[in-house]
């Protein structure tokens, strides 16, 4: 929180695009891993798909965040 509060609010939506293109490399790598023939260990095939789910989860949530913080810089239609 408190490295977070010191950046410039001009500089959050940048880094949260960075970091989700960080998590998009993330979810590129679980997939090669979770369906990979190098290994058919059941273990790696399970967490190879866990680690697909959670990096889901993640860059769809750094998105959707994205969005909304976004939509906080548009101007407000006044009527």
């Amino acid at each position: 929180f408190e490295l977070i509060s010191k950046v410039p609010s001009l500089l959050h939506t940048p880094l949260m695009s960075g970091a989700n293109a960080i998590s998009g490399i993330t979810l590129v790598g679980a997939l090669l891993a979770s369906g990979s023939g190098f290994s058919s260990q059941p273990l790696t095939v399970l967490l190879g798909t866990a680690a697909v789910a959670f990096a889901t989860i993640n860059v769809v949530g750094g998105y959707l965040v994205t969005n909304r913080m976004l939509g906080m810089f548009k101007k407000k239609k006044t009527e």
